[in-house]
């Protein structure tokens, strides 16, 4: 089970509750600023605006490509190690609204990790450092540190060290100089 928190509801679903849950003028100032940082090819922007006017913290060299989409309800949940890399219009949630009960989690991504474009993170989600993350890949469970994962659902394809073993003599990832 992912680290969420769960909420009951009763009566419609969830996401009629939604503004017993977040206030609407937070979601309003969310969805601005992250329709900004979608678009800008500046990452420094980007992060200053993350960091700032969302509270998600986000590790230095840090970089967030075009069109990736931060939960507009919760994205103080969201934190991000140094020098990672969130791959094009990659979706990272802390919230889920269910028919009878949303759940909310923290989403931490790991430093030095490369997660490919078009994924998504689910909410209460922990992605170690170093790890890879395949793109295309709906990220459900937590992925150890140094593992390359991917698929729908997501499996692990190599190992920390069975991917230290592949890359032994790389010139770029084996360490060889």
């Amino acid at each position: 089970m992912r680290n969420t928190t769960r909420y009951p509801v009763e009566g419609a679903n969830s996401l009629w509750h939604v503004y017993k849950t977040v206030p609407f003028w937070k979601v309003v100032r969310n969805f601005i600023v992250i329709q900004l940082a979608r678009y800008t090819p500046f990452l420094g922007i980007k992060n200053w605006l993350y960091r700032t006017l969302l509270g998600v913290k986000v590790g230095e060299q840090t970089s967030f490509a075009l069109m990736v989409m931060l939960d507009v309800m919760f994205p103080e949940k969201i934190s991000v190690g140094r020098n990672t890399v969130i791959g094009y219009n990659t979706t990272i949630l802390a919230h889920e609204y269910l028919i009878k009960e949303y759940r909310l989690g923290p989403v931490k991504i790991g430093s030095e990790v490369m997660i490919g474009a078009n994924s998504t993170i689910m909410p209460g989600i922990t992605i170690g450092d170093g790890a890879i993350v395949s793109a295309a890949t709906l990220v459900h469970k937590d992925v150890p540190a140094g593992a390359f994962v991917g698929g729908n659902p997501m499996r692990v394809i190599y190992t920390k060290e069975e991917l230290a073993e592949r890359w032994a003599n790389d010139p770029i990832y084996g360490g060889q100089k």
